[in-house]
């Protein structure tokens, strides 16, 4: 009797121990950067150590202005794309407390009618907030449903991390949007670009049964976009 009352705790703590790793994985995959291990991680953006993420300054050589950035008061310059539109992020480059904490703001200024082409930020969601303006917003799940709303000044939206997104101004002004990850480097790949033109190039005709469309259309679409 007692041996198999040992077994039975045997299994039952395998089972449990089994269960507890199970959870810490799935908690752990919950956030999308790696968590903070200090009070601060103010960014050495003078450091060459290649790392994921930017090395530490000594705690002690930090100061308030590593925790404030500029870099969003003013809009883009929108003429300077011809898409017309605006995006600056901050980073730990221009918010060195910004390192490690998991997080990054940025403004988005857009010319009426332009539009943010179809993108995807593989390493974090996107929350946005419609300061000024009128948008069409949408994403793409993996399903293919597309969620599309129209939004106007004081609404918010979400992009789920890594879904296929857009945004649209519709209005007759400029329109202004602050965004939110929680990724301090959530990473922005445009479907476009990295289709038609990443380099090297992908083959033409993985590209032209893809789309169901001729060799001669991919290398125009290609040469369009940029691509050789």
């Amino acid at each position: 009797m007692a041996f198999n009352a040992l077994i039975t705790m045997a299994t039952c703590c395998r089972a449990f121990v089994g269960i507890l790793l199970v959870s810490l994985m799935v908690m752990n995959s919950a956030h999308a950067d790696p968590e903070a291990l200090q009070d601060f991680c103010v960014a050495n953006t003078k450091s060459s150590i290649f790392m994921n993420g930017l090395p530490c300054l000594n705690p002690m050589e930090a100061s308030p202005e590593h925790f404030m950035t500029s870099a969003l008061r003013k809009p883009g310059n929108l003429s300077a794309n011809p898409l017309g539109f605006s995006v600056i992020v901050t980073t730990p480059v221009n918010l060195p407390g910004l390192n490690t904490l998991g997080s990054a703001m940025g403004r988005i200024d857009m010319a009426p009618g332009s539009a943010i082409p179809p993108h995807i930020h593989p390493r974090g969601s996107e929350t946005i907030f419609v300061v000024r303006g009128a948008l069409n917003v949408a994403f793409v799940d993996t399903s293919n449903k597309l969620f599309s709303h129209k939004l106007v000044a004081g609404d918010v939206f979400v992009f789920p991390k890594g879904t296929v997104h857009y945004l649209q101004n519709i209005g007759k002004i400029t329109a202004f949007i602050v965004s939110a990850f929680n990724s301090q480097n959530p990473g922005t790949v445009i479907v476009s670009m990295a289709t038609f033109a990443s380099s090297p190039a992908i083959p033409y005709d993985v590209l032209s049964k893809a789309f169901a469309i001729s060799v001669q259309e991919v290398s125009q679409i290609r040469k369009s976009l940029g691509g050789t």
